[in-house]
């Protein structure tokens, strides 16, 4: 399986209908991959709290018509990274979109942890509820976004559901980038799963992002990894070796905890 993921750099200055279409071309280049992955918030950059309600959009806007047709004319499955969705009837939402070769929409996932503490995301947009995984003729796709890599939880549900391979677009600052790398390796090996991890480049409202990009593989060696600015990783994995290694190192067999509700004591 080859899997394109494009580490784009949102700086000030360029305007979001023009990095639309600067992306939807990067994404038309990738035709021959079978997956293409893109970061979170790419659209607004995911530090710019100022312009989520100014750049939202209905879940069918105008990201979702230009990613559906550069899936479409690459003939890709396409994971276009999220994006600011106004609910009509609701708040606004942190929304990941996936898309199949032929356009289609194939899973869209509100982010269910929200980063801010007490501002930002956390206060301006909702939280989501439902854990997504996509299948795709190769393995089957689980969906987390960025600071959802910090509540392992959410990784272990996603596995339960038949999760293969976790895709995780984020937009996560420079300051933590160690984190970044260390958490995206223990999610790979503690649920012996392939792990795309895609961040932005640039700075996001004076926020230096990482980059460092990363895919790692179910023994937790990292297979590619990008540097500070825009790129583009292009990677070939075998799916079939998440089978394989669960079958030699059958640990998730041996889990106790979170099988059952906890008893009441008398």
């Amino acid at each position: 399986m080859r899997a394109s993921v494009i580490q784009i750099a949102v700086d000030e200055g360029e305007s979001v209908e023009s990095r639309r279409r600067r992306v939807a071309s990067m994404v038309r280049e990738q035709a021959g991959a079978d997956l293409v992955v893109l970061p979170e918030l790419w659209t607004t950059g995911a530090f710019a709290y100022e312009e989520f309600g100014r750049e939202a959009e209905p879940l069918e806007g105008p990201t979702y018509e230009a990613m559906a047709k550069a899936a479409s004319d690459a003939g890709v499955w396409l994971h276009a990274g999220s994006v600011p969705e106004r609910d009509p009837d609701g708040p606004l939402y942190n929304t990941s979109l996936v898309f199949s070769p032929s356009g289609d929409l194939a899973a869209a996932y509100r982010k269910i942890h929200r980063f801010g503490f007490d501002k930002g995301e956390a206060v301006l947009m909702g939280a989501g509820s439902e854990l997504v995984t996509v299948r795709l003729p190769e393995t089957t796709l689980g969906l987390g976004t960025c600071y959802d890599l910090r509540f392992p939880e959410l990784f272990r549900g996603l596995v339960d559901a038949g999760a293969e391979t976790l895709v995780v677009p984020a937009g996560w600052p420079e300051r933590r980038r160690s984190h970044w790398t260390l958490l995206a390796q223990a999610r790979a090996v503690e649920n012996q799963s392939f792990l795309l991890a895609c961040a932005t480049a640039g700075t996001h409202a004076g926020v230096p992002q990482s980059g460092r990009s990363i895919v790692v593989d179910p023994w937790g060696e990292v297979l590619a990894e990008a540097g500070a600015g825009e790129e583009v990783l292009t990677v070939e994995f075998d799916p079939g070796k998440v089978a394989t290694t669960r079958e030699q190192f059958p640990a998730l067999k041996d889990r106790v905890l979170g099988l059952q509700p906890p008893r009441r004591q008398p």
